[in-house]
């Protein structure tokens, strides 16, 4: 049993192969999509990582250890055991990190895994959640999609604006926000903190009932 700690009751939050593990509290793994690097830093394809940043801080996880081609945290909300992942493997082979984690944490796509992205089709700050669906033109969920064999697992998509039309896609994901749309942008990152928080607890469909209503109103 080295290197194996249980913390209170519950899973252990390892999660090593071939351990088993108790039942009594859910662990989930939350996936921010981005890319690595100072370079895309604050750009609209990042939205994803800096959701992963808000939620870090709100619940003092540090988000530094290299495990399964990302960047990892593990700790609590509320009586939840999450892991939260930052996978820097680039945007397009995102599913090959996700898809370490998932078997090595051992937790069901379908319902223990949310991954949170951004979304061109969605105004600045929309929120948009969905239990499951197609990558919609993203290339992270497409490889995501892709490496899992299925599109059933839960997701936040926070929207950074369309395309205008004389725009290259890569150099408008690639870009940054102007002043208004990152205020409109990190406004709803921390309602994708709140969102984060009723899907563990009270899942997705009241999420969905909250958020998604608010984004159509």
């Amino acid at each position: 049993m080295a290197n194996v700690a249980i913390v209170g009751s519950g899973r252990n939050i390892e999660g090593k192969a071939g351990k088993s593990r108790e039942l009594e509290a859910h662990m989930f793994v939350i996936v921010g999509l981005g890319n690595p690097s100072k370079e895309y830093g604050n750009t609209r394809h990042n939205v994803g990582f800096d959701a992963i940043d808000a939620i870090a801080d709100k619940y003092d996880i540090h988000v530094a250890e290299l495990k399964h081609r990302a960047k990892i945290g593990k700790g609590y909300i509320g009586g939840d055991k999450v892991i939260l992942a930052k996978p820097l493997t680039f945007m397009n082979l995102s599913g090959e990190s996700v898809r370490a984690i998932i078997d090595y944490y051992k937790v069901e796509p379908e319902t223990e895994l949310i991954v949170i992205s951004d979304d061109i089709s969605l105004a600045p700050g929309q929120l948009r959640i969905r239990k499951k669906g197609s990558a919609g033109g993203h290339n992270g969920l497409k490889n995501i999609i892709r490496h899992l064999g299925g599109e059933n697992f839960q997701r936040v998509r926070i929207g950074v604006g369309e395309k205008p039309k004389d725009y290259d896609l890569v150099d408008w994901v690639l870009g940054h926000f102007s002043k208004e749309d990152r205020k409109s942008v990190d406004e709803a990152i921390q309602k994708t903190v709140q969102a984060v928080e009723i899907m563990l607890k009270d899942g997705a469909d009241a999420a969905m009932n909250e958020f998604n209503r608010k984004a159509k109103e």
